[in-house]
This record gives structure tokens, C-alpha cells and sequence, in this order.
């Protein structure tokens, strides 16, 4: 486990705090995105816009990145593009169905991309977690 992915379990495991129903979900599937976005095998942030690109999602993940509205996508559309044992490998993580992790990154992937890339435009080099983390601490609150 990398020096970022041990970082953003400790946030996101305080994030769940002790005992809050549900919370310890929501903090393990946006530390398993964050995972996504960092060993996706393809350059991080940008390799996996570019996956979501090249599996016709482009303009979705675009506008995740613009500074507009962020376009939906879907539980199926995730199931494209994370085929394999990817989404298979989380839902085992998390004790749910395969579907349903498509379902929540679904939800999740648009604001997480959205909190990396706060002046439109995807970051050089490594993204800041800490920045992303602290956006996603406040969408929690909400």
C-alpha cells in the first residue's frame, strides 16, 4: 500500500467515526475511488479520464473536470468501463453486489473528479489528496 493510499484511509477512516451508521461505507467507497484514481494502471487522474474517454464517456467526464454542471453517468456505463475483476474486487471490499458498487462510484466518481480539478483543468503531476479529501469531507457534511 502506497504512502497516499495510507493517507486517505486514515482521513477517510475518521471521516467514518466511531460507530456512524453508514458512514463507514460511504469512507470505504471514496477511499476504494480514490484507490481507482491512483492505481488505475493508466497515469492516475488523467489515465483514468482518459479510460472513461475511450469508453464513450468522455463528454461526461469532461464536464466533471469543466467548471459547469456535472453530467450523471450510470451504474451500466461504470460497469463498461471497469470491466474484470475491478468492480468484482471492490464489492468483495465493501460485502455488496457487484451492481451496486457501479451504482455508487456512479454517484461519487463525478464529485470526486470534480474536487481534483477545482479550476478546470486536470493537475500535473501527482493530485493533491489532501485538497480532494477535504472537498469530499464537506460534500459529506451535506
Amino acid at each position: 500500500m502506497g504512502l497516499l493510499d495510507q493517507l486517505a484511509g486514515q482521513v477517510l477512516g475518521s471521516l467514518a467515526g466511531g460507530g456512524q451508521q453508514g458512514g463507514g461505507g460511504q469512507a470505504a467507497l471514496l477511499q476504494l475511488v480514490m484507490s481507482l484514481l491512483q492505481n488505475n494502471g493508466q497515469g492516475g487522474l488523467g489515465g483514468l479520464l482518459e479510460r472513461l474517454g475511450q469508453a464513450g464517456l468522455g463528454e461526461q467526464a469532461a464536464s466533471w473536470v469543466g467548471t459547469g454542471q456535472n453530467l450523471p453517468v450510470s451504474a451500466d456505463q461504470i460497469g463498461q468501463v471497469f470491466r474484470g475483476g475491478e468492480l468484482g474486487d471492490l464489492a468483495a471490499q465493501l460485502g455488496i453486489p457487484t451492481e451496486q458498487v457501479a451504482g455508487h462510484i456512479a454517484n461519487v466518481l463525478p464529485q470526486v473528479v470534480d474536487q481534483l480539478t477545482p479550476n478546470g483543468q486536470v493537475p500535473e503531476g501527482d493530485v493533491d489528496l489532501g485538497q480532494a479529501l477535504s472537498g469530499l469531507v464537506a460534500m459529506l457534511g451535506k
